[in-house]
């Protein structure tokens, strides 16, 4: 049987157009109710993609491109426009032969031992991860390539994650190759290093913006609310959460198997034209807007479930809404402002 009964007696598919088995999610309504009004803002978006991508107007990284990614690149474009954000297309004309030279090459069989054993851990609830016969192959080509032509990071838990989901959306292993290089190497370098002090540093940057923050967020058209200086990251450090508890897996899978399929691709579309900023962005917003439900936590167990429940509430489930309040209401990250934060963080990661 293909399709269940939804509460209204109407009928839904068991597996979503990603290949992911929606019969024990408890958010599927939701989610039906929300593509249903989210459709006509794709079908806007892909007719302003067609036009700008037909117009013979080269493709370059600028306020224009900043904006339209901003506000979601449609799936059947997302391949080219990914590659081409990421500087992956570039790596992968530069070295044609590279994976398959890789694919071809000793292995380090403790490495692949590794990966094997995560391959039967990576979306076991999609279609098309259940056998060697759909994704997994592609899945463990990836990774072990990956961990070759990068010896000094090798393989770290997470990149299963990154790598399933672009193998769902890119459908070639050798591009989704290249874009996992420019992720490991140019847009997040270091994250994934022995010792992970890049991710660490980068928790504790989260708690760094969060105890900045000092403005009108707005929630909905008719409530305002005043985020001041310290008071949930203090609250959050009283009761003995250390940030490294709180995103490790964010930023480690780049929210895969973590947010909605439509949400995460969202991210992504921003990550692969502005950078980990985006990352931080969802955090800080992911967190802020339960700050009533964090600040009733009274002890390190019920302060822990609850961050675990930030990313099931309801408002992440419009991507829509998420991306535009991301950067419309949390206001500028400044770079310069941002890596010295950075900078620091790291200097006291390295320090423990």
């Amino acid at each position: 049987m293909d399709e269940i009964h939804n509460s209204d007696n109407t009928l839904r598919s068991r597996v979503d157009g990603y290949g992911f088995d929606r019969s024990d999610d408890q958010h599927a309504e939701a989610i039906d109710k929300f593509m249903a009004s989210y459709l006509s803002i794709l079908a806007r978006r892909a007719s302003r993609w067609n036009n700008l991508l037909s117009s013979g107007e080269r493709i370059s990284k600028n306020r224009k491109l900043k904006r339209f990614c901003r506000k979601g690149i449609p799936n059947e474009h997302r391949k080219t426009m990914w590659m081409l954000l990421s500087g992956a297309e570039e790596k992968r004309k530069a070295n044609p032969r590279t994976y398959r030279l890789l694919l071809d090459s000793q292995k380090d069989e403790r490495v692949v031992e590794t990966i094997a054993l995560d391959l039967h851990r990576t979306f076991p609830e999609n279609i098309f991860f259940s056998s060697e016969d759909g994704l997994q192959r592609p899945l463990r080509n990836v990774l072990v390539a990956a961990s070759l032509y990068n010896p000094d990071k090798g393989y770290s838990q997470g990149l299963n994650f990154i790598a399933g989901l672009l193998l769902l959306i890119v459908k070639d292993e050798e591009n989704v190759f290249w874009l996992m290089d420019s992720l490991m190497n140019n847009i997040l370098p270091d994250f994934y290093s022995p010792g992970m002090e890049a991710v660490r540093a980068e928790q504790e940057l989260l708690g760094e913006i969060i105890r900045s923050v000092s403005s009108l967020f707005k929630i909905e058209s008719t409530m305002l609310l005043i985020w001041k200086d310290r008071e949930l990251h203090d609250h959050i450090q009283e009761v003995g959460v250390q940030w490294c508890l709180v995103g490790t897996k964010w930023f480690m899978c780049l929210f895969a198997d973590v947010l909605p399929t439509e949400t995460v691709l969202r991210i992504w579309d921003c990550l692969f034209f502005e950078g980990n900023k985006v990352l931080l962005r969802v955090s800080t917003l992911l967190i802020l807007q339960n700050k009533e439900r964090l600040m009733a936590c009274n002890n390190f167990q019920e302060m822990v479930a609850e961050i675990q429940e930030v990313i099931k509430n309801p408002k992440s489930l419009n991507c829509h809404k998420l991306m535009k309040h991301c950067f419309k209401k949390l206001g500028s990250f400044p770079t310069t402002r941002i890596e010295k934060m950075r900078q620091e963080c790291l200097m006291r990661v390295g320090e423990q």
